[in-house]
């Protein structure tokens, strides 16, 4: 009886969380009550994704500069391993942080990984700046928000 009540309680759950969610909205642009912006841009499948203040400090996004150095004597592009975020076709990419509150995703080509940091095969610009916290929720905010 008692899991027969437990049940009934988790799918009562369920069916309630998908209630809620029926009356919202996504939005299309950056604005008062809209908090992304997502631009596709020309090129090798880049996206902006501008955030508003609040939304940015919502998601607590952080970055880190991306390095040059030497690996195995070739001067090399590193970044933090968190800064990498995976689509479902198991592509690399980052979000590269050009100005306050605008966020570009960028393919990126990974050689290897050496404990938290990714050596990668290609150049960023050294210092420039990479999300390492919140790239997953970019990214989300980008099939959220797309246009149909």
């Amino acid at each position: 009886m008692k899991h027969n009540y437990l049940w009934m309680v988790v799918i009562l759950s369920i069916a309630s969380l998908q209630l809620t969610a029926c009356g919202q909205t996504p939005a299309t642009t950056a604005g008062e009550d809209k908090p992304a912006l997502v631009e596709h841009l020309e090129g090798a499948e880049p996206t902006r994704v501008t955030l508003t203040e609040d939304a940015a400090k919502r998601l607590d996004l952080q970055t880190a500069a991306v390095r040059d150095m030497m690996v195995n004597g070739t001067q090399r592009t590193v970044i933090p391993y968190g800064a990498i975020i995976y689509d479902t076709e198991g592509n690399t990419w980052i979000y590269a942080n050009p100005e306050p509150f605008i966020f570009v995703r960028h393919p990126i080509t990974v050689d290897h990984i050496e404990g938290d940091e990714a050596i990668l095969s290609d150049a960023l610009p050294s210092g420039s700046r990479v999300v390492t916290a919140g790239a997953a929720e970019l990214y989300g905010s980008e099939l959220e928000f797309e246009e149909e």
